[in-house]
């Protein structure tokens, strides 16, 4: 063979040799990226398929759903007990308007149900005995006026020595006598509110409040001894609920009593346990509101300290999911749904005892729908 075909039979063989060298360099390569190589992240759905409590929603669907959030924040109170309660007036609130003259009643201004200020007029009563006090005050005034001008005249000829003391001494009572008269008189009409002139004196608002009573009719006469109107104070009623017999060593004076969006104050709460009931009784302040009347029944909710670690979230957030109160609770391309332990719900939000914490955000619109969509999972 020839130097010259020698070479290339060389040359052929390096060729080879370099190709399958580059081959395995690619193969060796190929395999350590394989091996190196991180996993691929799980996407929503696999997510989901894995965990039965995520739920996949992106951002559109979201929107669909009409989902909103609301953060967990720290709850002070927790309700402890719902108990049927009666709404009444405090026993200082209610006032009877008496007519204390008899006569009869000229014009009335005001009805069952009205509000009213302190010192408002309610009706005007027409009253002979107006009249005498009236006529006694003219004539009590006229005595005052000769007596104590005749008062002056004798101390005056009492300090010259004309006459004795003794007289100017009898002349000063009997002026200071006419003045007790006149003060009297005049004291009876001003606690009636009465004229003289006119013979009527004027039923007053002693309290602001609402007419609670008004048995009273213009033309209708008045004996003195009744009290045609009664008057509740504004903005003041008591609540009395009948307390558990277990329930009446953990209520105290103190603990917030609320009735929808209304909140009062326990002021008592009996230590006697009534032996037909097994209960005992709780008193409670609460302010005025839309639809507190007395002498209506309704159910009022008693609030203690919270627990630590207890949260509040808004009611609509709460839902029941195989007889287990659960919320929804907002993770990375979905929400997860998350088993709680609730306190009783009112109109201010729920207390979450255990499984949720502070911050953490919650469904609170859309819930019954993300709740049909796991159930369909």
């Amino acid at each position: 063979m020839s130097g010259t075909s020698l070479k290339r039979v060389d040359m052929g063989r390096n060729i080879i040799l370099s190709g399958v060298a580059l081959l395995a360099i690619t193969l060796g390569g190929w395999w350590t990226l394989s091996s190196d190589a991180p996993p691929v992240e799980t996407d929503a759905a696999e997510q989901a398929n894995a965990n039965p409590d995520f739920l996949a929603v992106n951002a559109d669907k979201t929107r669909l759903l009409g989902i909103t959030l609301a953060a967990a924040t720290v709850a002070s109170e927790v309700p402890l007990a719902q108990l049927p309660a009666t709404i009444s007036p405090p026993p200082n609130a209610r006032v009877a308007v008496a007519a204390t003259l008899p006569g009869t009643v000229q014009r009335t201004f005001v009805n069952e149900g009205d509000m009213v200020r302190a010192g408002q007029p309610l009706a005007v009563i027409v009253s002979r005995d107006v009249l005498t006090i009236g006529a006694d005050l003219s004539r009590a005034n006229a005595r005052l006026g000769v007596s104590q001008a005749s008062a002056a005249r004798l101390a005056k000829l009492s300090r010259e020595g004309i006459i004795a003391g003794a007289r100017a001494d009898e002349a000063q009572a009997l002026a200071a006598e006419a003045r007790v008269d006149v003060s009297e008189k005049s004291r009876i009409l001003r606690m009636v509110g009465g004229s003289g002139n006119t013979g009527t004196y004027t039923l007053s608002a002693p309290i602001s409040g609402r007419v609670t009573h008004a048995d009273i009719v213009a033309g209708n006469p008045v004996d003195g001894m009744t009290a045609p109107y009664v008057i509740d104070a504004d903005g003041k009623y008591e609540v009395i609920a009948q307390v558990p017999e277990n329930l009446v060593g953990t209520l105290r004076p103190g603990m917030t009593v609320r009735l929808g969006e209304l909140s009062g104050t326990v002021t008592s709460i009996g230590s006697t346990i009534d032996p037909a009931s097994r209960s005992g009784t709780l008193r409670a302040s609460l302010p005025a509101g839309p639809g507190i009347l007395a002498g209506r029944n309704a159910t009022v909710t008693v609030f203690g300290p919270a627990p630590v670690k207890a949260v509040t979230v808004p009611a609509a957030a709460l839902a029941s999911i195989d007889g287990r109160d659960v919320v929804f609770v907002a993770a990375k391309d979905g929400y997860a749904r998350r088993a709680v332990k609730a306190a009783a719900a009112d109109a201010k939000g729920v207390v979450i005892l255990e499984g949720l914490g502070v911050g953490e955000r919650v469904v609170v619109s859309g819930t019954s729908a993300l709740k049909a969509l796991i159930l369909a999972q």
